[in-house]
């Protein structure tokens, strides 16, 4: 059977919502304070056991349920976000890659979204999937030129972000930084439009949220827990890597 566009993104749907269902369990573990712990039982207090000493297994805690996020909704995000890559970038090899890094991002997103955090845990092998891939591909296409600029576009939006980091520590985390790289590395591919489009847009929808939040004044004080001082930036960050790819990947 010929891989036609429509089964591409068929099958590229059912590998994000399978992927998106075992996103609930490690994200459970992984939104836990800088100096706690990473959770070993669900919040009935049950033991979280499975493959690769209890990360990967069921989303649902088979004693009560619920690891918190719910894996339909983890599925569903995961599914579309997939589908909506493979119909951008068709049969293209690089579509390897986006699909690879599409699991992680979404589990960065719950975990930021849920304790204001990027454990490095996450965001270091975000930029390994992202490079090594691109790699491949690059050689196995003879296209080197794009995956050297894909670096390069990495550690620019990286170091764009360190330069936020620096003049306002507040409101930046290091954890932004380090996703930044990856999410750069992919923007990278397609150029340096690609790139400024895709880090704009992180910026402004993370500004815009921002903004939404002064006004409906829950923004909580700066001298309150520090943790409490910043909004998560990553999930903006992704959200807007995520439309630069499909604008360059459609291109």
């Amino acid at each position: 059977m010929p891989l036609t566009l429509p089964l591409l993104v068929a099958l590229a749907a059912a590998y994000g919502a399978a992927a998106g269902l075992l996103i609930p369990r490690p994200a459970h573990r992984l939104a836990v304070e800088p100096e706690e712990e990473w959770r070993a039982v669900c919040p009935g207090e049950h033991a979280i056991t499975g493959v690769a000493r209890g990360w990967l297994g069921r989303g649902r805690c088979p004693d009560c349920g619920t690891y918190g996020p719910r894996t339909l909704l983890t599925a569903a995000v995961t599914a579309l976000a997939c589908a909506a890559l493979a119909t951008a970038t068709g049969p293209r090899p690089e579509l390897a890659a986006w699909l690879i890094m599409t699991p992680v991002t979404v589990l960065l997103t719950v975990v930021d979204w849920r304790v204001n955090r990027l454990p490095d845990e996450l965001t270091l092998p975000l930029a390994a999937l992202a490079a090594g891939p691109l790699g491949l591909v690059g050689w196995l296409t003879g296209e080197p030129g794009a995956w050297r600029r894909a670096l390069l576009g990495g550690l620019l939006l990286g170091a764009f972000y360190l330069l936020l980091f620096v003049v306002n520590p507040a409101g930046i985390g290091l954890g932004d930084v380090k996703l930044a790289v990856g999410l750069g590395i992919a923007l990278g591919w397609y150029g340096w439009r690609t790139v400024v489009v895709g880090g704009a847009a992180g910026v402004l929808l993370g500004a815009l949220y921002g903004a939404g939040l002064m006004l409906a004044r829950r923004l909580r004080r700066a001298d309150r827990e520090q943790r409490t001082a910043t909004m998560p930036l990553g999930p903006f960050m992704i959200t807007g890597a995520f439309c630069g790819l499909l604008l360059g990947a459609a291109a």
